[in-house]
């Protein structure tokens, strides 16, 4: 429930929006749920001022463990041993913006349950922001960047598979080469559109980069001091982008790996630490810190894969063509690594953790990445040698679903971090997840088995 100090902001906030966008009547209110989708309800925009106000904005508690499809799995006692109970949510202050690709005039906010009475331990944003409120009663601060790759894709699929996208000049096939100027020209619409939409959500996009794949594009965020803001904004970005796309006649997609034969897609996420004097606790002792918080992602990376790979298609990029590492590893400016450390002053000295597929959920990757760290800085080890002194350097992580959720379940340190009740609800939501998956006889079993 919306606490009593909070209301006369969130009052003002709605006001405002009332006041400014006048034609819009109602409000889509937005949660992520564990596989990455949003979930909510659509509000008359006078009935979210009365939530403004203090009223109970209640949703099922068992929309956070959707399956991939939208499905219900047993997991535990919840979903079908616990009457569909409903859980309070919270109206995000800052989050409530006009949606600008729709045909009409729309709104949306962003609704959580972290911060009420009786937070859902497994929401994704609720498992960030305990990562969060530890690291600050250490007095540590993180400062976080997305990268997101996507493919833009023709809307219509062709017997069932993607089809790269028409040049809008020439109707020819995208064929342009990995950071080719000209496909940013040839496609500067959609995405000019897509960082502007972005914009109006209040994310910080900006860069935009052609990458290798037919169709593949990036476009990075700026670097916030809130860790649940930075999940926040690729999260909303996502959900623009994909708008924006089916606006302009195209397909936008963050499926990890679309094509076996072209790159996949992958979230980058940068972290560094700051106390509360502004210093950043990397580049201390002659960045031995630095070589912790390594370590430490790198121990723990083997045993968080079902959230880096979330889906069975995911684990396709790994050890595939280019900057798709297939153990864990490190190194300074070398993309081949999962973690990779720019060059940098010592105030910006960070990571960049590369192993996320573009699909996987932002809030657990960074709160992964977060604990990975953590872990390293009590642990105090020194990692393995980095890929620019040894090219074999690196450690086995698992390559498929059910090898990563039998790491991930029972590792001590995992459960610590992100919490018992979401270790469980979240194992069992993928192993589900992948059993329902592989519950199909395909086309090529009938070609090798028939």
């Amino acid at each position: 429930m919306t606490s009593t100090k909070n209301a006369p902001t969130l009052l003002d906030e709605v006001r405002a929006f009332r006041l400014h966008h006048p034609d819009v009547r109602y409000v889509d209110l937005l949660s992520l749920d564990i596989p990455g989708h949003f979930y909510g309800k659509r509000y008359p925009i006078d009935m979210l001022e009365k939530v403004a106000a203090g009223s109970p904005l209640k949703l099922p508690q068992n929309c956070v463990l959707l399956g991939a499809q939208g499905g219900l799995y047993p997991i535990g006692d919840y979903c079908f041993n616990d009457g569909d109970p409903d859980a309070r949510r919270r109206l995000v202050p800052g989050t409530l913006k006009p949606v600008t690709w729709e045909r009409e005039p729309l709104g949306q906010m962003l609704i959580t349950s972290d911060g009420t009475a009786a937070p859902i331990e497994f929401e994704p944003r609720e498992v960030l922001a305990r990562v969060l409120q530890r690291l600050e009663r250490r007095g540590i601060r993180p400062v976080v960047a997305f990268e997101l790759e996507f493919y833009l894709f023709e809307r219509a699929l062709k017997d069932g598979l993607p089809q790269f996208p028409r040049d809008p000049f020439s109707q020819d096939e995208d064929d342009q080469p990995n950071m080719h100027i000209e496909r940013l020209s040839r496609f500067s619409d959609v995405l000019r559109d897509m960082v502007s939409s972005a914009n109006a959500q209040g994310v910080d996009a900006n860069v935009i980069t052609a990458e290798l794949g037919p169709g593949q594009f990036e476009i990075n965020f700026g670097h916030c001091d809130d860790g649940l803001r930075a999940a926040d904004w690729a999260a909303l970005f996502c959900r623009s982008t994909r708008g924006v796309a089916l606006k302009h006649g195209l397909r936008a997609s963050f499926m990890s790996k679309p094509y076996l034969q072209a790159p996949g897609s992958g979230m980058h996420v940068h972290v560094s630490l700051y106390d509360q004097a502004g210093n950043n606790l990397l580049a201390a002792d002659q960045q031995r810190p630095l070589r912790h918080a390594v370590a430490g992602c790198l121990a723990l990376l083997p045993h968080c894969m079902p959230i880096f790979a979330a889906n069975h298609n995911a684990f396709r990029r790994y050890g595939a063509m280019v900057n798709a590492a297939s153990r864990a590893s490190w190194g300074f400016e070398d993309r081949d690594a999962c973690i990779r450390i720019p060059e940098s002053s010592p105030h910006n000295l960070r990571l960049e953790h590369r192993l996320a597929g573009a699909d996987a959920n932002p809030y657990l990757v960074l709160a992964a990445i977060l604990c990975g760290m953590e872990h390293g800085l009590d642990a105090a080890q020194e990692p393995i040698a980095p890929l620019n002194d040894d090219r074999t350097s690196g450690i086995d992580f698992p390559k498929d679903m059910p090898a990563a959720v039998a790491a991930m379940r029972g590792h001590p340190a995992v459960n610590e971090g992100l919490g018992e009740e979401f270790v469980m609800v979240y194992c069992e939501n993928k192993r589900q997840d992948h059993l329902a998956f592989m519950h199909e006889v395909s086309a090529r079993e009938y070609r090798w088995f028939l």
